[in-house]
């Protein structure tokens, strides 16, 4: 049994996550850590990073902090070179960083929606090509980028970030389909509806004790009945970025309790 379960550990790995200071990122990273991996994570300012490495501390993880705008190729570059000589070379990247602006397309600038896709598509391409090399010179890499629903879905007031995470899916599809040959395994997860701070008031309680409108509507819409945490990602997160997931490649693993599996009820 333990043999098997040494498939799982991430021990010796180098594992970048982009914009993991908070939310979905930190949650990600510290369950790597946990499976064993050195964490190392960017943000865009050196405020965020020094706020992230404070966090991870608070969880007893020492996590090297970079100042990078994943949108920079120049800058990638340099942060993957700096990550190579203060730790070693990246053996799992996690493109997490992300934007969404809800905007109704017609009242959108195409700056705005340039912004981010940038940010969302681009950057992820930007970091992935940094670390292949390196990992191509290991003999072995996990890419795992944070797709979403809205990479099958569309949704009023998201033209620009289900544009740019239907071109992730895609961008995750052709790094499999170059790069697996030189055993690097590029998925995808496409998490649901979670509990973070910032949807913390489409699920607080009306004045009557009801739910929040938004909040009855997800809930009805999801099989399991209820919001995904920030929990159920660290397993998916675990698995894709181990040697237990060395054939699945250009795979996209939606955590979203089934909603995508789910017409919804009749009203």
């Amino acid at each position: 049994m333990n043999e098997f379960m040494n498939n799982f550990s991430l021990e010796g790995k180098v594992a970048l996550v982009t914009g993991a200071s908070y939310g979905i990122g930190f949650a990600i990273a510290t369950a790597l850590s946990a499976a064993g991996a050195t964490i190392v994570f960017n943000d865009i300012k050196q405020e965020l990073v020094d706020k992230g490495i404070a966090a991870y501390e608070e969880k007893g993880i020492k996590a090297y902090g970079y100042v990078c705008d994943v949108t920079n190729e120049e800058q990638v570059q340099a942060m993957v070179a700096k990550i190579r000589e203060d730790v070693g070379i990246i053996d799992i990247l996690v493109n997490n960083a992300g934007i969404i602006k809800r905007i109704p397309m017609l009242e959108m600038s195409a700056e705005d929606f340039r912004k981010v896709i940038d940010v969302d598509l681009n950057a992820p391409f930007i970091v992935s090509k940094a670390c292949i090399p390196g990992m191509i010179e290991k003999g072995h890499g996990k890419i795992i980028n944070i797709c979403s629903m809205m990479s099958e879905l569309g949704r009023e007031t998201v033209s620009a970030y289900a544009a740019a995470k239907g071109g992730l899916k895609m961008l995750t599809r052709n790094i499999c389909s170059e790069y697996g040959e030189a055993n690097i395994q590029c998925n995808g997860i496409g998490p649901g509806y979670i509990e973070t701070p910032q949807t913390a008031p489409l699920r607080e309680r009306q004045p009557d004790g009801s739910r929040h409108p938004f909040d009855q509507f997800i809930v009805s819409k999801t099989p399991a009945a209820r919001w995904g945490t920030t929990e159920d990602l660290k397993g998916p997160a675990v698995f894709l970025a181990s040697d237990a997931s060395n054939f699945v490649n250009g795979h996209i693993l939606y955590v979203d309790g089934g909603i995508l599996a789910y017409i919804g009820k009749q009203p």
